[in-house]
């Protein structure tokens, strides 16, 4: 089974490159964050071409969520079920008995400000949705743009990013609260090398070829799928193209 998540930063500006993707690729499932379009013109039409199953949920300009597989697509949970349900972020699925849980983890702006608090918080409100919901024996995939480089491996200035809001202590201590729910980064498994990267800001005048990246975006698995993860790897290929997202896709095989 082949599990795939990818920031695509506007949907309606990177259609073609996704579903290219997919014809390309065939993952068993897709996750997108930041497609950045509402319920009523998402392009649905264009991954029941192609034989795609899509859930969604979304917002016009910001953020925005969906899973995408050539399979059947059940008990779909929509948000947190507490107020604010931050439906554009949060999304959740049954694909061939895997649960997978996607997520667009909030940046968080600049730490002095409520909006660094509120992505602490999200952090917590996740882990209590794991412990309301799931054991770390069942089968589950988290998965998505996390908004946070975990160590000076997962960014190419460790020193001077430092105190960023998704380079700095309490995010690292806020998802290791999650992780330490019985969670393993499975990009991890495969290779401990540094310069691997899912994100380059457009901003960086040649960051791509320079490999001014931060490693933003995560596949998470419980202990029954970890054990059973043949590859994991970022595929940098979109980021390369014309009009890209300034994330790239990252995939994850397993023997199932």
């Amino acid at each position: 089974m082949k599990i795939a998540t990818f920031n695509v930063n506007s949907l309606p500006a990177r259609l073609d490159i996704v579903v290219d993707w997919i014809k390309t690729n065939s993952p068993d499932c897709l996750c997108l964050q930041e497609t950045k379009v509402q319920d009523i013109n998402f392009p649905k039409e264009a991954f029941d071409s192609i034989g795609c199953n899509v859930i969604f949920s979304g917002q016009k300009s910001y953020n925005g969520v969906a899973i995408i597989s050539p399979h059947k697509i059940e008990n779909p949970i929509y948000g947190f079920d507490t107020e604010p349900a931050d439906t554009p972020r949060f999304i959740v699925a049954r694909i061939k008995n895997i649960t997978i849980v996607n997520t667009y983890i909030p940046q968080g702006y600049q730490a002095a400000t409520e909006k660094f608090q509120y992505k602490l918080q999200w952090f917590s409100r996740l882990r209590d949705f794991f412990d309301k919901n799931f054991t770390p024996n069942d089968s589950i995939i988290w998965t998505g743009d996390f908004n946070v480089a975990m160590t000076a491996k997962d960014i190419y200035d460790p020193e001077g990013l430092y105190g960023s809001v998704c380079y700095r202590p309490e995010v690292w201590d806020a998802l290791k609260s999650v992780t330490d729910w019985g969670f393993t980064d499975i990009f991890r498994m495969h290779t401990d090398a540094a310069g691997q990267y899912t994100f380059w800001d457009y901003r960086i005048r040649n960051g791509v070829k320079r490999n001014f990246g931060w490693r933003l975006d995560y596949i998470m698995a419980t202990e029954s799928l970890s054990k059973k993860c043949a590859a994991c790897y970022i595929d940098k290929a979109p980021r390369l193209k014309d009009r890209p997202s300034d994330h790239t896709p990252l995939v994850a095989k397993f023997d199932l």
